[in-house]
């Protein structure tokens, strides 16, 4: 029998709980049991795990195969878990060694050859990664977006056969070091408004004092490109202001690098459903 243990992160909200990955292996008719409150993404990561390990040239142990991702009741959703659980299944079967995989914390979808594919969150996730002090591995994609995380340990992986060459000590993955600058950004001029001066007071006072502002009025009077202008008289945003939105951006794929530091502006259509407006997060 074995058992290893791994560590992952799901996502609740712009949190990123801890989730622990075991993985026991037993005895008894071949199966593949995954328990923890897994959405149906989860549950479909069976099939992609097997797929991989096999593809890759790894054995798939056939013997009764438990997979628990705790805490029971945090749901878990995504395909984050494929990478953390193909680990967990060669490290319980002896194909790599258990020795290091509590200094790591894994995220990454598998596609059925074994490489890895993007996962969104990643900026969340890897903020309570630094904090509890563990290094993180995910797919390259990712590793940009993870890196303006000051402090991050970040080792980005384009296969499972590269991460598992890390935990085996053959060949190291090189440490993310790219740390993305600030790009600059021409909001809407400010000074282009003519009139409106009551309106434009309205925005300076918002601005200096950091408040909310509502405008009312009919179509067509220049509520929309006083708005549009709002960002450009904003002071810089902070590092933790910053990285507060791009998470927010980061939880539905969202993120870009070249928006890093930049205020995001969004100018929905009066008659946006509520779907539509919790998609997306820029207009450029």
């Amino acid at each position: 029998m074995g058992l290893a243990v791994l560590y992952s992160r799901a996502l609740a909200g712009m949190e990123a709980p801890l989730v622990t990955v075991e993985v026991h292996l037993s005895n008894g008719l071949p199966s593949f049991n995954l328990v923890g409150l897994p959405e149906i993404e989860v549950r479909e990561s069976k099939d992609r795990v097997r797929s991989a390990l096999l593809n890759a040239q790894f054995e798939f142990p056939a013997r009764r195969i438990t997979v628990n991702l705790a805490p029971a009741d945090l749901p878990k959703e995504s395909g984050r878990f494929d990478l953390p659980i193909a680990l967990g299944i060669l490290a319980a079967s002896g194909q790599i060694p258990l020795n290091d995989l509590a200094q790591y914390e894994f995220a990454g979808e598998l596609a059925l050859t074994g490489a890895l594919r993007p996962i969104r969150g990643a900026l969340a996730m890897t903020c309570k990664a630094s904090q509890d002090g563990r290094a993180f591995i995910l797919p390259v994609e990712n590793a940009a977006e993870a890196a303006l995380v000051e402090e991050a340990k970040i080792y980005p992986a384009s296969s499972l056969l590269e991460v598992c060459a890390q935990l085996t000590g053959r060949q190291l993955l090189a440490r993310w070091q790219e740390i993305p600058e600030a790009s600059q950004r021409s909001y809407p001029d400010f000074s282009e408004v003519k009139g409106q001066a009551h309106a434009k007071r309205a925005l300076e006072i918002a601005a200096a004092g950091g408040h909310s502002i509502l405008m009312a009025g009919p179509p067509g009077t220049g509520k929309t490109m006083l708005a549009a202008r709002l960002p450009g008289i904003l002071p810089a945003m902070t590092e933790s202001q910053a990285l507060e939105s791009a998470a927010i951006q980061s939880l539905n794929g969202g993120f870009k690098i070249e928006h890093w530091k930049q205020r995001p502006y969004r100018s929905p259509h009066h008659s946006a459903s509520g779907p539509a407006l919790v998609g997306g997060g820029w207009r450029d």
